[in-house]
């Protein structure tokens, strides 16, 4: 049987990693034995952190609007609470858009919200 010396496939192989290598600071980017670590780990961070990135905008779109609820004169949970009873189906970031861009459009919204309550 004849040796397999793999010169094809392991080329395919080292060149994808340090493809996505490319970039890193130092022997991180050209040395294929250290490119195989840090881009294992910028993938997994990466892979995590797209969904984080939906919970921290979450979390900065009820801060935007609780801000603008206080200014209103009513709570972010009472607000919330609201605007459901009186169905008014309008998304987290919509409603954070409005509370910064349009204070009017976001003060008849308050205004909706309690009167329902």
């Amino acid at each position: 049987m004849a040796r397999v010396k793999r010169g094809f496939k392991a080329r395919r192989r080292r060149k994808k990693i340090l493809k996505l290598a490319r970039g890193f600071r130092g022997s991180r980017s050209t040395r294929f034995k250290t490119a195989i670590h840090v881009v294992r780990r910028s993938l997994s961070y990466a892979y995590r952190d797209r969904r984080v990135k939906k919970r921290e905008f979450r979390s900065l779109w009820i801060v935007r609007i609780n801000a603008a609820c206080r200014a209103a004169g009513i709570k972010y949970s009472q607000f919330i609470h609201g605007l459901k009873k009186s169905q008014i189906d309008i998304d987290r970031s919509v409603l954070s858009d409005l509370a910064m861009t349009d204070q009017k459009g976001f003060n008849l919204l308050v205004e909706k919200a309690k009167q329902s309550l």
